[in-house]
């Protein structure tokens, strides 16, 4: 079927932490990473039918759960994941603090290709474990990993924590890429935790590959998720890929002293309908995000030249280089919502305080009044201060 992400939701009044949160009200909040689309009918059809039942029990995962996810990426990705390396939790973040608990013990080095996605920093901080940054480099607005630095680090940490897609800079690694990552955590005994939550948000003509494909010991995990892609983040599910008997093991094991395996019985169901019946509306919110990249890139150089998207190849998260304003990420924003009551994330979340991070996941007309709202600030306080 046809869907219609132009559609205008209200979130307001409806829990929202995006919409709703103290710091939202009365803004345009262009922040949190989840969409403003009406996820695909045949989940909700899924969850009407499971909410009209009436019971809300502890919840069995069914064979049509596992088989779900095994074609999905067989059929999509060329990936054949066995059954029995599966471990299911109720979130990618739950399972990576008793991942790292697991993996590496307290206060040995685990690496991080910076800027990162907010919570691997607090995650492995909060298990007390050493955070080894990595930092990419950026060449000619496209981030790329550093071989020499990631060489010259990781050699000293017990895991890598990896993103692929990577959240925030939009990188979709290549195959060669992942077999460089495999290569040098091989041969330094490096545990690979590798986060492929966005896997699905790829722009049109770029292949995500998953680590599991080029990998070529079994010493890794691949965290898969359905809610980044399907707008399902309130329903809470993940898959843990984990083909090593010995660390599948102590992993179950830990998830279970930590309590994050336990899922709920609209998360199963929701998972199994967006993978049997929702391929068609995650292939046009592919296109149609894609389209708001455009047209954000194409508007900021026309009338916000100061600002300067970097060249993604996926996810939805658009990471915006500001250092043509003179400010910080943190001063930037706070000017914002002051002035335009206009939400972005700064940089400084991620580890780079020369950054934004824009939510380009909404209907158009969203993505048009928030760019008007920005035009208008630097017309009124950035422009004049670059001709002055």
């Amino acid at each position: 079927m046809q869907y219609d992400f132009d559609e205008v939701i209200s979130r307001r009044n409806t829990n929202s932490i995006k919409w709703d949160c103290a710091e939202a009200v009365g803004n345009l909040p262009l922040w949190v990473a989840d969409m403003d689309f009406r996820v695909a009918k045949p989940v909700l059809d899924a969850l009407h039918r499971r909410v009209e039942h009436g019971i809300f029990g502890y919840a069995h995962i069914p064979d049509a759960y596992y088989e779900a996810v095994i074609r999905w990426f067989e059929r999509r990705h060329h990936w054949t994941i066995r059954r029995e390396h599966i471990l299911t939790t109720a979130g990618i973040i739950p399972a990576l603090s008793a991942i790292l608990q697991t993996m590496a013990d307290q206060g040995e080095k685990v690496g991080l290709h910076t800027p990162a996605y907010n919570c691997f920093f607090l995650s492995t901080r909060n298990a007390s474990r050493t955070l080894q940054e990595i930092p990419m480099v950026s060449r000619s607005g496209r981030y790329e990993i550093d071989w020499q630095v990631m060489e010259e680090r990781v050699q000293w940490c017990k895991m890598l924590i990896f993103c692929n897609p990577h959240n925030p800079t939009g990188r979709v690694w290549s195959k060669e890429e992942l077999r460089q990552v495999d290569e040098i955590c091989n041969r330094h005994g490096v545990f690979v935790m590798c986060d492929e939550i966005h896997c699905e948000l790829t722009f049109p003509g770029v292949e995500y590959t998953p680590y599991a494909t080029v990998a070529t010991s079994d010493n890794w995990c691949v965290c898969t998720s359905c809610t980044k892609s399907f707008n399902l983040a309130g329903l809470p599910i993940a898959n843990i890929v984990v083909p090593n008997d010995h660390i599948r093991a102590r992993l179950a094991a830990a998830f279970e002293n930590n309590r994050v395996g336990d899922l709920t019985a609209l998360s199963i169901e929701a998972l199994i309908a967006a993978y049997n019946e929702s391929e068609d509306w995650l292939e046009q919110l592919q296109q149609y995000i894609y389209a708001n990249y455009r047209y954000m890139c194409d508007y900021m150089q026309t009338y916000i030249p100061v600002l300067r998207p970097v060249r993604m190849e996926g996810t939805y998260l658009c990471w915006v280089d500001i250092r043509g304003t003179g400010m910080t990420a943190q001063t930037l924003c706070r000017q914002l919502i002051e002035k335009q009551h206009l939400m972005f994330n700064p940089g400084e979340m991620y580890g780079d305080s020369h950054y934004v991070r824009i939510n380009m996941a909404c209907p158009r007309s969203t993505l048009q009044e928030a760019m008007t709202r920005l035009q208008t600030f630097y017309n009124d306080h950035i422009s004049t201060l670059k001709t002055s």
